[in-house]
């Protein structure tokens, strides 16, 4: 490129240069001083001028304070509603405490420690109570099988499903805790709600005695592991089954929730899934279900199920008149409805009452924190009040007898 370039220099040198075609000076004289031409020029060199001026100076205007706004909306991020789990577990109102987030001291055996409440036993003594847990952990006791017992299950869809062996035993047998009567008036209590909360299903285990009967939430996570916790303790095991409730679908219990209006085939989909999820448990427990039991279609196929899977059916009070499952018991009071020591204390009284003057009584209550360090106090001193704590099953009643 270099060398062709100075060729064509060398080529021209020495050249005459072109002499150039000069202008009419009258003429140019005459067009410059046109009036429009002298606007336009005026116009042109003010431009210029202040070009001339930003380009040496910078903007003017640069230091002057701005704003920029986006016109850009943002998505629309569509919240999702509550799952199943979240609903059954009834957490979206808040009625779990976390007793492991700061604030929740723990003691040398794991018991939170702050925000006690103080509760009068029947006895007059005091325990802690509110959202503290400081009743003393219990040893194993009388442990019972671990299941899957032989001959009491079948595959399903789900999961194990229960079933009457050939010799005739059940489930609601063979998962019972053991009982013999001592002759004297009979309590027992459910607690319900287990499986979510780990430091309360923890404690509900390890520090109710073992003839308290533990209720288990069919979404928990590792729900066979929490049910051969608590028998290993030697508590037998209810499932929880979601029902419908009034004001359905916004107060929904769950995926699985059996529906009033359903038909057998669907009801018992659901109880495929829902009694698949584990074994070990000697019936269940209804949750909610204020619609679902008074709808004589749905009882009839729900009871067909627990009958003929050999389960007991044990009602919060809400289905005292369904007869029907394998065995039936209804509830006389839920302990915990006012969540206080004070207030708890006071049903617990009243069951003890309704024991002494019908022979037997069962309560329900829910893991409140409050629930549990109370229910352990009072059973404490059951049997020097002339009672004896008996388990739920022993409450159950078959059909004719």
């Amino acid at each position: 490129m270099f060398a062709k370039r100075q060729s064509a220099l060398a080529a021209t040198a020495g050249t005459a240069p072109r002499r150039r075609a000069g202008l009419n000076r009258s003429a140019a004289l005459t067009f410059v001083r046109s009036p429009v031409v002298a606007v336009i020029g005026a116009l042109i060199l003010m431009v210029g001028a202040g070009a001339l001026f930003i380009a040496v100076l910078g903007d003017p205007t640069a230091g002057t304070p701005s704003a920029r706004a986006s016109l850009d909306r943002p998505e629309t991020v569509a919240t999702a509603p509550p799952t199943g789990m979240e609903a059954f577990t009834l957490d979206t109102l808040g009625l779990y405490q976390d007793l492991t987030a700061p604030g929740f001291a723990l003691d040398d055996e794991g018991a939170p420690i702050t925000g006690e409440a103080l509760i009068t036993l029947p006895d007059g003594a005091t325990a802690a109570g509110g959202a503290a847990i400081t009743a003393p952990r219990r040893p194993p006791a009388d442990p019972l099988p671990a299941a899957p017992i032989a001959g009491l299950s079948q595959p399903g869809p789900n999961g194990p499903l229960p079933v009457i062996n050939a010799d005739g035993r059940t489930p609601a047998q063979a998962y019972a805790r053991p009982f013999r009567p001592n002759g004297q008036p009979r309590v027992a209590l459910i607690v319900g709600g287990l499986g979510l909360n780990a430091v309360t299903t923890r404690a509900a285990i390890e520090r109710l005695p073992a003839e308290v009967t533990l209720s288990f939430v069919p979404y928990a996570e590792g729900l066979q592991g929490w049910i051969d916790l608590a028998r290993a303790h030697g508590h037998e095991v209810l499932i929880e089954i979601p029902m419908e409730p009034q004001g359905y679908p916004d107060n929904d219990p769950g995926p699985y929730t059996l529906l009033a209006n359903a038909g057998p085939d669907d009801i018992r989909q659901r109880l495929d899934w829902l009694l698949g999820r584990a074994s070990g448990y000697f019936g269940v427990t209804n949750y909610l279900g204020e619609r679902f039991v008074a709808s004589d279609g749905g009882m009839a196929a729900f009871l067909g199920v627990m009958r003929s899977r050999g389960l007991a059916f044990v009602d919060d009070g809400s289905a005292r008149r369904r007869p029907g499952a394998y065995a039936r018991a209804s509830a006389d009071r839920i302990i915990d409805e006012v969540q206080s020591p004070a207030a708890i204390v006071a049903q617990l009284n009243a069951l003890e009452a309704s024991a002494r003057e019908n022979g037997d009584a069962l309560g329900t209550g829910f893991s409140y924190p409050v629930t549990v360090e109370a229910a352990a106090r009072w059973a404490d001193g059951l049997s020097d009040r002339g009672l004896q704590l008996a388990p739920a099953s022993a409450m159950t009643r078959r059909p004719g007898r």
